[in-house]
Protein backbone atom coordinates (compact mmCIF):
# COMPACT_ATOMS: atom_id res chain seq x y z
CA UNK A 1 0.00 0.00 0.00
CA UNK A 2 1.28 3.45 -0.92
CA UNK A 3 2.03 6.08 1.87
CA UNK A 4 -0.11 8.78 1.40
CA UNK A 5 0.36 10.59 4.83
CA UNK A 6 0.90 13.97 2.67
CA UNK A 7 -2.90 13.95 1.10
CA UNK A 8 -3.95 12.85 4.97
CA UNK A 9 -2.56 15.90 6.54
CA UNK A 10 -3.81 17.91 3.36
CA UNK A 11 -7.30 17.19 3.83
CA UNK A 12 -6.89 17.37 7.71
CA UNK A 13 -5.63 21.30 6.88
CA UNK A 14 -9.03 21.53 4.95
CA UNK A 15 -11.52 19.94 6.93
CA UNK A 16 -9.31 22.25 9.83
CA UNK A 17 -10.68 25.39 7.36
CA UNK A 18 -13.89 24.27 7.39
CA UNK A 19 -14.60 24.14 10.97
CA UNK A 20 -13.01 27.43 10.84
CA UNK A 21 -15.14 29.23 8.03
CA UNK A 22 -18.21 26.60 9.71
CA UNK A 23 -17.72 28.73 13.42
CA UNK A 24 -17.90 32.09 11.51
CA UNK A 25 -20.97 30.90 9.88
CA UNK A 26 -22.84 29.91 13.01
CA UNK A 27 -22.65 26.01 11.92
CA UNK A 28 -21.02 25.36 15.75
CA UNK A 29 -22.20 21.88 15.68
CA UNK A 30 -20.43 21.54 12.04
CA UNK A 31 -17.52 23.41 13.25
CA UNK A 32 -17.02 20.70 16.24
CA UNK A 33 -17.49 18.13 14.15
CA UNK A 34 -14.70 19.00 11.47
CA UNK A 35 -12.27 20.02 14.26
CA UNK A 36 -12.90 16.24 15.40
CA UNK A 37 -12.25 15.14 11.75
CA UNK A 38 -9.58 16.83 11.23
CA UNK A 39 -7.66 16.24 14.16
CA UNK A 40 -8.59 12.56 13.32
CA UNK A 41 -6.88 13.15 9.80
CA UNK A 42 -3.85 14.19 11.08
CA UNK A 43 -3.54 11.87 13.69
CA UNK A 44 -4.18 9.35 10.64
CA UNK A 45 -1.51 11.07 8.77
CA UNK A 46 1.15 10.03 11.19
CA UNK A 47 0.25 6.52 10.90
CA UNK A 48 0.68 6.25 7.65
CA UNK A 49 3.84 7.68 7.65
CA UNK A 50 4.63 5.33 10.13
CA UNK A 51 3.47 2.32 7.57
CA UNK A 52 1.06 1.54 10.96
CA UNK A 53 -2.67 0.64 10.87
CA UNK A 54 -4.68 3.12 11.89
CA UNK A 55 -8.28 2.04 13.08
CA UNK A 56 -11.23 3.96 14.50
CA UNK A 57 -12.34 7.51 15.04
CA UNK A 58 -11.25 8.24 18.89
CA UNK A 59 -8.33 11.21 18.59
CA UNK A 60 -7.28 10.43 22.41
CA UNK A 61 -7.09 6.42 21.65
CA UNK A 62 -5.12 7.24 18.35
CA UNK A 63 -2.93 9.73 19.99
CA UNK A 64 -2.28 6.94 22.53
CA UNK A 65 -1.62 4.27 20.64
CA UNK A 66 1.20 5.66 18.88
CA UNK A 67 4.43 3.81 18.54
CA UNK A 68 6.52 4.42 22.01
CA UNK A 69 9.36 6.81 20.15
CA UNK A 70 6.45 8.99 19.47
CA UNK A 71 6.03 11.07 22.80
CA UNK A 72 2.52 12.01 23.20
CA UNK A 73 1.65 14.67 25.79
CA UNK A 74 -0.68 13.56 28.43
CA UNK A 75 -2.44 17.49 28.24
CA UNK A 76 -2.69 16.26 24.29
CA UNK A 77 -4.42 13.44 24.83
CA UNK A 78 -6.72 15.22 27.61
CA UNK A 79 -7.65 17.97 24.69
CA UNK A 80 -8.11 15.54 22.14
CA UNK A 81 -10.93 13.59 24.65
CA UNK A 82 -12.74 17.42 24.48
CA UNK A 83 -13.03 16.85 20.40
CA UNK A 84 -13.48 13.10 20.58
CA UNK A 85 -17.13 13.88 22.24
CA UNK A 86 -18.41 15.63 19.15
CA UNK A 87 -18.05 12.24 16.51
CA UNK A 88 -21.58 11.67 16.97
CA UNK A 89 -23.20 14.06 18.62
CA UNK A 90 -22.73 16.99 16.68
CA UNK A 91 -24.63 15.15 14.05
CA UNK A 92 -27.33 13.09 14.96
CA UNK A 93 -30.79 14.44 16.97
CA UNK A 94 -30.81 11.05 18.77
CA UNK A 95 -27.46 12.69 21.07
CA UNK A 96 -30.01 14.26 22.99
CA UNK A 97 -33.54 14.08 24.67
CA UNK A 98 -35.29 16.79 22.34
CA UNK A 99 -33.87 19.08 20.12
CA UNK A 100 -31.19 18.73 17.46
CA UNK A 101 -27.57 18.81 17.41
CA UNK A 102 -28.23 22.89 16.24
CA UNK A 103 -29.94 23.77 19.63
CA UNK A 104 -26.85 22.94 21.61
CA UNK A 105 -23.29 23.88 20.62
CA UNK A 106 -22.04 27.26 21.37
CA UNK A 107 -19.41 29.57 19.44
CA UNK A 108 -16.91 28.86 22.60
CA UNK A 109 -17.13 25.10 21.77
CA UNK A 110 -16.56 25.72 18.18
CA UNK A 111 -13.86 27.66 19.06
CA UNK A 112 -12.40 25.18 21.49
CA UNK A 113 -12.62 22.77 19.15
CA UNK A 114 -10.64 24.46 16.09
CA UNK A 115 -7.99 25.39 18.22
CA UNK A 116 -7.75 22.21 19.55
CA UNK A 117 -7.73 21.09 16.34
CA UNK A 118 -4.87 22.98 15.50
CA UNK A 119 -3.20 21.52 18.54
CA UNK A 120 -2.72 18.33 17.28
CA UNK A 121 -2.06 19.19 13.47
CA UNK A 122 0.71 20.79 14.53
CA UNK A 123 1.84 17.96 16.78
CA UNK A 124 1.55 15.73 13.75
CA UNK A 125 3.21 17.74 11.60
CA UNK A 126 6.07 18.69 13.73
CA UNK A 127 6.44 14.70 13.66
CA UNK A 128 5.97 14.31 10.25
CA UNK A 129 8.89 16.46 9.01
CA UNK A 130 11.93 14.31 11.12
Amino acid sequence: MPERSKDWMRQAEADLRHAVNSHRAGDFEWACFAAQHAAEKAVKALFQKLHLDACGHTVSILLSNLPAGISVPGHLIDKAKVIDKHYIPARYPNGFEAGAPVDFYTSGEAETAVRIAGEIIEFCKNHLDR
